[in-house]
């Protein structure tokens, strides 16, 4: 039968029966291959059997790239490594929430759409001036935060199946009793301490020194003698301020500005008020009749809520913050301190009393003329600066030196020699205009470059005076550090010479001290034998010093053995001290402090509880991130 098959590959039938199946690999099976050819994942990351996919992602980085632009100081953008950051951040939390989503659907979780709705209504970001929930405060946070309606109620759907998650792990999560008093203990432990200060100013003076001995002194501190590095500047400023010099304000100015800007002079009247709400126009009726009947606002309170609603009270509210046209209109056409009738409106009845009415008012033009005109050349110096900026900036790169710039440009030119703290080669401030940044970034810019570096004009935010302002450097020379000349600074060395001198004598004999009381000395009799008398301090905490104990010494008060000597110095004296006093509360005696340590160390545990959970959730999961895909849209090519 073999033999009879091997004759049978041989035919034209057999041949062609193979060809087709030939064709149909390469038709279905190469075919797919090459199709596949130029293809790539859609995914950022895998999460067990769950993907991260692109447009997911690219949507959280671009909220959270969105918020930090925020943060930045005008002018400045985001870095490649800020973008990493933000861009890690974006994707772990994805990865988080995708773990847990996983955990969530394992335990068989549910997060009904009503309790999705009864927390997000519950949030206090959504709510308004009258403590309800309210749709439009509810759209503007979602856009301020990046957020779209569908986005939030998944991540409130995740962190409502979370906390049912998160409270079965942290149930029962307490602080083991060994812990809690132990650092109780600690935690409220007071110390006191017998010190003894060798004063600098008490200490004998020392000989007058010799000549070589001011030489010696000179030689090994020559830093503490030698000119700072100086860098020889121009510099052009460009500064509204400078602009608004020559700019006059004609009243008709004022006047069509007044005009234009009236809404913000103009302070709306304001009304506060207590509002009862009911659903039913019965019980608003009853309601009103009782608080007509004298009744107070607590006892109505209670009434409403018998009634099945609520009462309220809104705080010097213009009328456009009432959450409720009728309501509004009822609050400003009742007199103060009377009841109304019932008013009908869309969020049921109102029983309302003015408490406090507070009428608007307008200010006139003469009263707002200085800010109105401080605004008008603002303006104007700063559109004007905006466009001499760039035909400066054409100028320097075209090669034009600073000194060769037209002097109708109401420029500021500033030259001179300068350290690194901005101060001339007198000690004195360079006199360098505009704000504090503006000085600021020239100061630091001169110290970056280097004599021959080409000019660039550079604009620096002023939040002190408002706007911005312009300035173009050039460093002429750059003039290093250079010891002065003994002569010159004899005095200066006579007077640290000396300084040292007393400060090693103090320091002597503190050591002197500290050495006798560890040798096994009395403390009182070591002060006694040094002259000096032993200060008692009050009590210190871990967290607070009283202001007569040096704080070098509270540092170390608690590191201290009883009895065990130590020596801190302060900016005026060496102090020896050893620890009077120690005092270990007991939790026994403080039941109140004692839980409020154990509740917050319950916490902490609570806290390490749910973050073991969500990492070796996490872990679980083995993400895997699809590096590629994520460079593309954190770090896309130019």
């Amino acid at each position: 039968m073999i033999s009879a098959f091997r004759r049978s590959l041989d035919t034209w039938v057999v041949r062609g029966f193979f060809m087709i199946l030939l064709i149909a690999f390469i038709i279905w099976g190469v075919g797919d291959a090459v199709r596949m050819i130029g293809t790539s994942p859609t995914w950022v990351a895998k999460v067990g059997g769950d993907t991260i996919e692109l447009p997911t992602f690219q949507s959280e980085y671009q909220r959270a790239l969105n918020l930090a632009l925020r943060r930045l100081p005008p002018g400045q953008n985001t870095t490649p490594e800020l973008r990493q950051r933000i861009g890690d951040s974006a994707l772990q939390q994805l990865i988080r929430e995708a773990a847990i989503a996983q955990e969530v659907r394992h335990l068989r979780i549910d997060s009904p759409n009503d309790a999705i709705r009864a927390a997000i209504v519950s949030l206090p970001n959504f709510h308004d001036a009258s403590g309800q929930f309210s749709p439009q405060m509810f759209q503007t946070v979602l856009a301020n935060n990046g957020y779209t309606e569908a986005r939030f109620a998944e991540l409130m759907r995740g962190d409502v199946a979370q906390r049912q998650v998160q409270e079965a792990v942290t149930a029962g999560a307490e602080a083991p009793r060994a812990e809690a008093g132990p650092i109780y203990t600690e935690h409220f432990e007071q110390r006191s301490a017998d010190m003894v200060e060798f004063a600098f100013a008490t200490q004998p003076a020392p000989p007058v020194p010799t000549d070589a001995e001011l030489q010696r002194w000179y030689a090994n501190h020559p830093f503490d003698y030698s000119t700072p590095a100086m860098k020889r500047i121009k510099a052009i400023v460009l500064a509204p301020q400078e602009l608004e010099k020559d700019m006059k304000v004609s009243q008709g100015d004022l006047q069509a500005e007044y005009q234009q800007l009236k809404s913000e002079f103009i302070t709306p009247p304001k009304r506060s008020a207590q509002v009862l709400t009911v659903q039913d126009q019965a019980k608003a009726t009853a309601l009103a009749a009782q608080w007509r009947g004298g009744a107070d606002w607590a006892a109505m309170q209670a009434a409403a809520q018998q009634a099945g609603g609520s009462g309220v009270e809104l705080d010097d509210a213009a009328n456009a913050e009432f959450p409720d046209a009728a309501l509004a209109k009822a609050v400003f056409s009742d007199a103060q301190d009377a009841v109304s009738d019932p008013v009908h409106g869309t969020l049921g009845w109102f029983v309302v009393k003015v408490a406090k009415i507070s009428p608007g008012a307008a200010r006139p033009l003469d009263q707002v003329k200085g800010e109105l005109t401080k605004r008008i050349l603002t303006e104007r110096a700063t559109d004007l600066m905006y466009d001499r900026a760039n035909k400066i900036d054409d100028l320097l790169g075209n090669g034009t030196p600073l000194d060769h710039l037209p002097g109708d440009l109401d420029l500021v030119a500033v030259s001179g020699t300068m350290d690194a703290k901005g101060d001339t080669t007198e000690g004195t401030p360079a006199p360098i205009p505009g704000s504090a940044e503006l000085r600021a970034a020239i100061v630091a810019d001169a110290f970056k470059a280097d004599p021959g570096e080409p000019t660039e004009l550079t604009e620096v935010p002023t939040p002190s005076v408002g706007g911005s302002a312009y300035y173009a450097l050039q460093v002429e020379a750059s003039i290093p550090p250079a010891v002065k000349p003994y002569d010159q600074v004899k005095q200066q060395v006579t007077a640290d010479w000396t300084a040292h001198q007393v400060r090693q004598a103090a320091n002597e004999a503190a050591a002197k001290m500290l050495v006798a009381v560890k040798g096994g000395q009395p403390f009182a009799a070591a002060a006694a034998a040094a002259g000096l008398p032993v200060f008692h301090t009050p009590p210190a905490t871990r967290e607070a010093a009283p202001q007569e104990m040096p704080a070098p010494l509270a540092q170390v008060l608690f590191g201290l053995k009883p009895g065990e000597p130590t020596m801190v110095e302060t900016d005026k004296s060496f102090i020896v001290a050893v620890p009077a006093k120690i005092d270990d509360p007991d939790p026994a005696s403080d039941p109140g402090g004692y839980a409020v340590v154990r509740q917050a160390l319950s916490r902490s545990v609570a806290g390490d509880l749910t973050t073991l959970f969500a990492d070796a959730v996490r872990n679980r999961a083995n993400p895997e991130i699809n590096q590629v895909n994520f460079d593309s849209v954190v770090q896309p090519q130019q």
